[in-house]
C-alpha cells in the first residue's frame, strides 16, 4: 500500500447535507426512535420475521440510495484529483465518497455498504437495488435467490463484528498517514474512533471537525466546529496548496 498523506475519517455528519440524517446527534434516529436500532441488531434480525419484514420496509423508504455526495464528499474526491495521496476511512455505509469520484480502492468502510445485500447462509452479495425491487413487487422478507437463506444489507449490524481484514487496513492507514482528519464523528464508537489516537500515536496532524465536542478534542492540532459543507473543502484546499508548494518555501 502507498503510504498515504492524507487520511480522512468520515462519520454520519458528513452526509446530513445529502439528507441522510445522523444516528447519534442531539436528533438522531437512534434517540428518536429507540425501537429503530431493533431493525438493525442482528439477534433480532435473524430471529423474528416481524422485525425482517419491518427492516425492509425501512430500507424502502430511507433515502441513503437516492443520496447525492454533497460538497464535503467531492472535496475529498477533488484532493485525489489534485495529486494528494488520500484514503477514506469511513463509519458510513452510504456510498457517497465513491459516487463523488473517489475511488473504490481507497474508501475503506468500516461498516460495510447500505447498497449492497449478503445472505447469511451460503455468503452470496447482490444489489440492494434488486432486493428492493422484489419488496416493491410483494416480497416481503425476500430470501437468497440461490439457497433460499435470509437475507441481510451488507452492513455490520449491531452485535456483529467488523471484518478484522477491513479494521487491519484501517489501522495501517491510521499508522502510515501525515495527516488524519476526523468528519463528522462523535468519536465515541470504537474501534473506529480508537483509530485517532493511533494516527496522533504515530504522529500524524490531528484535525477534527464536528458539531459536538469529542472525546479527542484534546489530542487535535485543530478542532473545526464550522459546517462541514463549508469547512471541509477549505482544509482540503489549503492542504492541496500546502502540498504543491516548493519544500524550501516551507523553511
Amino acid at each position: 500500500m502507498t503510504k498515504p498523506l492524507v487520511a480522512v475519517l468520515s462519520g454520519a455528519g458528513i452526509s446530513t447535507d445529502s439528507g441522510i440524517p445522523d444516528y447519534r446527534g442531539p436528533q438522531g434516529l437512534w434517540r428518536r426512535d429507540p425501537e429503530a436500532e431493533k431493525l438493525v441488531t442482528y439477534e433480532y434480525y435473524m430471529g423474528d420475521p416481524e422485525i425482517r419484514r419491518r427492516s425492509w420496509q425501512m430500507r424502502r423508504k430511507n433515502r441513503t440510495l437516492s443520496a447525492e455526495p454533497n460538497a464535503a464528499h467531492r472535496a475529498v474526491a477533488e484532493l485525489e484529483r489534485s495529486g494528494v495521496p488520500v484514503r477514506v476511512i469511513t463509519q458510513n455505509v452510504d456510498g457517497l465518497h465513491q459516487l463523488a469520484g473517489l475511488s473504490a480502492r481507497k474508501v475503506i468502510e468500516l461498516h460495510g455498504t447500505a447498497r449492497a445485500v449478503v445472505c447469511t447462509k451460503c455468503g452470496t452479495r447482490g444489489s440492494m437495488a434488486d432486493a428492493l425491487a422484489r419488496v416493491e413487487a410483494g416480497e416481503e422478507d425476500p430470501p437468497c435467490p440461490e439457497c433460499g437463506g435470509i437475507l441481510k444489507s451488507a452492513t455490520v449490524m449491531f452485535g456483529e463484528r467488523l471484518d478484522s481484514r477491513v479494521l487491519g487496513e484501517a489501522l495501517a492507514v491510521a499508522k502510515a498517514c501525515t495527516v488524519f482528519l476526523a468528519v463528522g464523528s462523535s468519536l465515541r464508537v470504537q474501534p473506529a474512533a480508537g483509530l485517532v489516537g493511533v494516527a496522533a500515536d504515530h504522529g500524524a496532524r490531528l484535525v477534527i471537525v464536528n458539531a459536538e465536542p469529542t472525546p479527542y478534542d484534546e489530542l487535535a492540532d485543530e478542532v473545526v466546529r464550522e459546517p462541514i459543507g463549508t469547512a471541509l473543502p477549505r482544509l482540503l484546499r489549503e492542504l492541496a496548496a500546502a502540498e504543491r508548494r516548493p519544500r524550501s518555501e516551507e523553511g
